[in-house]
Order: structure tokens, then C-alpha cells, then sequence
């Protein structure tokens, strides 16, 4: 099982790499920087909530575990 923190970490690297594609996303959808990046700041916060509870529930079902 892994660690919360190890949890933490990938849904951070995850997600600053979703925060990129998003404020680029809102920057093409909206034409302004400010909209785009406040859009992708959302995106990022919820993104990172629902992705260390989504691990941390698979993290104790053992279905399709070798060993």
C-alpha cells in the first residue's frame, strides 16, 4: 500500500501538468490569460481533492493485486 504522502505527491505532479494544459485550454477558449489561468486554478484544486481520495479508495481494495 502506498503512502499518503507518495498519494499527495503524484496527484501534484498530475496536476501541475493539468494546470499547463487547462490555462492553455481557458487562454484559446476565453482569449484572456486572467480567465484562463483563474479557470485552470479551479480545475487544479478540485482536480487534486477528488485524485488523492480517488488513490487513497483504490489503495485499500485488494481486486487485481498479485501477491
Amino acid at each position: 500500500m502506498e503512502t499518503r504522502q507518495r498519494s499527495v505527491v503524484k496527484a501534484l505532479i498530475w496536476n501541475v501538468m493539468g494546470l499547463a494544459v487547462m490555462t492553455v485550454v481557458g487562454l484559446i477558449a476565453t482569449g484572456s490569460a486572467a480567465v484562463g489561468g483563474a479557470l485552470a486554478l479551479v480545475n487544479t484544486a478540485i482536480g487534486v481533492t477528488l485524485y488523492v481520495a480517488y488513490e487513497r479508495v483504490w489503495a485499500g481494495i485488494a481486486w487485481g493485486r498479485n501477491g
